[in-house]
């Protein structure tokens, strides 16, 4: 295995992540609103097609019916949060492999590096669970035709006035069950593939762009491989109107399954896979440019 980084500090961390998660929800924000889209979609009466016969056909209604702006629906709220959402990720996936090394200089193994993952997970939810509550009902509201909340703030408003910050929160539960084994396997293959395409006698921080976008779109696809089925239940608990799910996802996962099989755990999979390998690709570029331009003006900070 290659040599790796040491943690980074804090600041540069702040810094360097948000950065590479603007460009993460830049890219991928458009595929998002279809995933979004297709995983909510009402089911249709009988004899009656659905709204949407796929990602396609989701994407060409999109931008026939609203334009590009459409496609950017609820983006001001991810927008807003991965700054900080990407400082405390790549802070917590830091801090977990520190955590874990006897000596500064220590190799972690790839259990090791997937633990200090799902620790960078745990630490995020606090900050995505709000923020992705608020981007699925702006996401939704638009092919429904109604227009309640105006923006993300007026959403963030109505939601607080509604049911509290529980209202806010609702699906933290769920946020969990999707990134943290997700957040752990998206370190885990960054790294991996990081060392495999790391020439011998190279360091890993000397990796090529092409290899680095490469690794990060990868990381992406087996991100979304592990979390595509809580995310489905999450954005249709999120969406759902107060009180149809007392018990949580048991109901949810219950009424998928239910009523259009296990497949339906795995709506929005195309709309995923396309925007997966882009915008996480764009992610971590984003981040190794910054990181990268933060030790050349501040190399002590």
């Amino acid at each position: 295995m290659a040599e790796q980084p040491q943690p980074i500090s804090p600041l540069k961390n702040f810094f360097a992540g948000g950065f590479g998660g603007v460009c993460l929800v830049f890219v991928g924000h458009p595929l998002d609103t279809i995933k979004v889209r297709l995983q909510t979609q009402p089911k249709p009466q009988p004899g009656q097609p659905p709204l949407y016969s796929g990602t396609f056909d989701c994407f060409r209604k999109t931008l026939v019916g609203e334009g590009i702006r459409g496609l950017y629906r609820g983006m001001a709220a991810p927008i807003v949060g991965v700054t900080p959402m990407f400082a405390v990720c790549f802070f917590g996936f830091g801090l977990g492999k520190r955590l874990q090394q006897k000596k500064p200089d220590d190799v972690l193994t790839y259990p090791q590096l997937f633990a200090a993952g799902m620790l960078s997970g745990v630490f995020t939810t606090v900050i995505m669970a709000p923020g992705e509550r608020i981007k699925c009902l702006l996401q939704i509201q638009a092919a429904t035709g109604e227009t309640k909340y105006s923006g993300s703030l007026d959403c963030a408003k109505q939601l607080y006035r509604e049911a509290g910050i529980r209202g806010v929160y609702k699906g933290t539960v769920l946020t969990l069950m999707r990134d943290v084994p997700a957040s752990g396997m998206y370190f885990m293959t960054y790294e991996w593939l990081k060392n495999i395409l790391t020439p011998e006698g190279k360091s890993v921080s000397d990796l090529s762009v092409p290899r680095i976008l490469f690794a990060g779109g990868l990381a992406g696809i087996f991100n979304w491989a592990v979390a595509i089925p809580p995310d489905v239940l999450k954005s249709r608990f999120q969406t759902a109107p107060a009180g149809k799910y007392p018990n949580g996802f048991r109901d949810v996962l219950r009424e998928l399954i239910r009523e259009e099989g296990v497949a339906s755990l795995y709506k929005g999979f195309t709309a995923v896979m396309i925007r997966a390998f882009p915008a996480n690709a764009a992610c971590f570029l984003g981040f190794e440019v910054a990181m990268k331009f933060l030790n050349w003006i501040a190399p002590s900070l």
